[in-house]
């Protein structure tokens, strides 16, 4: 691998801003579902591929656990368990967005809504957006070196 990229990817500086970055978009996207977890449901529900007893589960839990995982990014507590969480969470959501998208089926997300009139754009903005997002996850995983501002000081 070329050593320029190599030294960019190992840059503790870009580790600190991506981690941020993506845990202060969870942290963003769990509010509205924390407060309005009835509006989460209904947009759960909208996917129409989740059995109907988990959507209120589902509704109830995920919130918590995309705030969770977010602060622990950005407090840099269990860096690498709360990248694993974070991309499987943003593996399930391109699974169920991509069976939408090829199914022709309009929903809403259910990401940053917080009038209740919810993202019902572009499926393919928003299967973009989930892959960035999980390449900035998997960044945050695989990182191997030094990581700035953290309560835990081990990696991970």
């Amino acid at each position: 691998m070329n050593s320029a990229f190599e030294k960019i990817l190992q840059n503790e500086w870009l580790e600190l801003t991506i981690r941020w970055i993506l845990g202060t978009i969870f942290v963003a996207a769990s509010y509205y579902k924390i407060v309005s977890p009835e509006v989460f449901a209904k947009a759960v529900y909208g996917y129409d591929l989740l059995p109907d007893y988990s959507i209120n589960l589902i509704a109830i839990i995920f919130p918590y656990m995309e705030c969770f995982s977010g602060l622990c990014l950005i407090l840099g507590i269990y860096q690498r368990a709360a990248a694993i969480l974070i991309n499987a969470m943003l593996i399930g959501f391109i699974i169920l967005l991509s069976i939408n998208l090829v199914r022709g089926h309009q929903f809403d997300c259910g990401c940053f809504s917080f009038n209740g009139s919810g993202n019902t754009g572009s499926g393919y903005s928003m299967l973009i957006r989930d892959l960035i997002l999980l390449l900035l996850g998997g960044f945050v995983l695989y990182y191997k070196g030094y990581r700035k501002w953290c309560f835990q000081k081990n990696n991970g």
